[in-house]
């Protein structure tokens, strides 16, 4: 009686879409690539977003070992050699190149995803501080509320995954619920971590949060805040950063550099100035600026400011550079410079200032005038270096003349007089 001989299954039909055999005709080695790739430390992520892409392509059973691996005479072989050489391309792609390296002489996609796992998925305990330090420390800062909270919640998630809460496993059921509070006690570890790294501009919605019983959940938290930053916007806009706006900012360096120039026109203290004064017997100025003589010039208030009286505010009188230098080594063009004096006059800071280019000097000639402070006039001032004493008031919103809001927070009593000449 001969032998009997085990029957040869019959092949799975190529074209059954729902087989794991199935190959679409436009996938290759490159159709699955996961970003960012696997460094090593990033395995618990890169392992989950591999899983999905296997799973979208429905080869997910060539990597947990659903699908043994055929005999040689099986007639499905062929078929599971083609899937298994594109599930250890996708594999290879997935990596970095020095990991990629040590995969590329495995013959089974199985046995590669079994050695990055080996390597990679244990729980590191060091990773595991360096997570809990980078959640104690992590602080809002001048980012948005968005971009901190994709930081913690990433680092929430990855934390989970080394420290899972259990579950029960039990035959029957545990009926004290204590999984269910371990749960409950982690999220609302994680709102009050949220809420403490938050900025303290949003104190009134953190204490609103933390009175709710019970509390609300993560994501729920998230768009209070969000609604509490965007109301902050609102009524604290952002100076513009116009062109206007850059030239009003420079207001205060100019007018010191001006005060306190170094031109041979007024002040004196320019390199080469040889000009003596008769009255005080020193150097640098003139008897017509000596302030011993004249006596000490009041600029408490709308003072016109000696636009001329710095070697740093140079205009040619042929055009060919229109430039002005200020103090700090920004040059501004002729017509920024313009639009400053202009942007003063409107604020009350400077008087009119009458503009005089002689063919002979590169200098800017300008006449100031000198008004008495009867003291109900309001001066503004961009730093509080310009006033000998000032003290703090209830924070007011001012308009400036080019369209911005700034807040006032501090008043002045007068100003420095070490800003004129000597």
């Amino acid at each position: 009686m001969p032998p009997r001989i085990a029957p040869v299954p019959a092949p799975i039909p190529p074209n059954n879409t729902d087989s794991f055999f199935y190959v679409h005709p436009s996938e290759g080695p490159n159709s699955v690539t996961v970003t960012p790739q696997l460094t090593g430390g990033n395995y618990l992520a890169w392992s989950r977003s591999m899983r999905r892409a296997l799973g979208a392509k429905n080869k997910l059973a060539f990597l947990d070992r659903s699908i043994p691996i055929p005999d040689a005479l099986d007639l499905n072989r062929s078929a599971w050699e083609r899937c298994n050489h594109l599930v250890h391309s996708w594999i290879i792609n997935s990596v970095s190149d020095s990991i990629a390296q040590t995969l590329v002489f495995h013959e089974n996609a199985i046995d590669a995803w079994e050695d990055l796992q080996e390597r990679f998925a244990k729980a590191d305990r060091i990773r595991i501080v360096s997570l809990r330090s980078a959640l104690h420390t992590l602080k809002q800062g001048n980012r948005s509320v968005l971009d901190y909270y994709t930081d913690m919640r990433a680092l929430w998630e990855e934390l989970n995954s080394h420290r899972p809460i259990p579950h029960c496993t039990c035959v029957h059921p545990c009926r004290c619920e204590a999984m269910r509070a371990a749960h409950a006690y982690r999220l609302e570890d994680q709102i009050i971590q949220f809420l403490t790294g938050l900025n303290d501009s949003f104190s009134v919605v953190k204490t609103q949060v933390l009175l709710m019983d019970p509390l609300p959940t993560i994501n729920k938290v998230y768009s209070l805040v969000v609604q509490e930053e965007s109301n902050h916007a609102l009524l604290n806009p952002v100076v513009s950063n116009s062109d206007d706006s850059n030239v009003l900012v420079n207001a205060s360096d100019a007018r010191r550099s001006f005060n306190r120039g170094k031109s041979p026109m007024h002040s004196g203290k320019g390199k080469g100035d040889t000009r003596h004064c008769t009255f005080c017997d020193k150097n640098g100025h003139t008897v017509d600026w000596c302030y011993k003589k004249h006596g000490n010039p009041n600029i408490r208030s709308n003072t016109g400011v000696n636009l001329a009286n710095s070697d740093n505010v140079d205009s040619t009188a042929n055009g060919n550079t229109d430039l002005v230098a200020s103090s700090s080594g920004t040059n501004i063009s002729q017509e920024k410079y313009d639009q400053l004096v202009n942007l003063l006059q409107q604020a009350n800071l400077i008087p009119s200032v009458s503009h005089t280019v002689g063919p002979s000097s590169n200098h800017i000639n300008t006449t100031p005038t000198t008004e008495t402070d009867s003291g109900a006039n309001d001066h503004i001032c961009s730093s509080l270096n310009w006033f000998s004493s000032f003290y703090k008031i209830k924070p007011i919103h001012v308009n400036l003349p080019n369209g911005s809001s700034v807040v006032v927070k501090y008043a002045g009593i007068e100003f420095q007089e070490d800003d004129w000449f000597e």
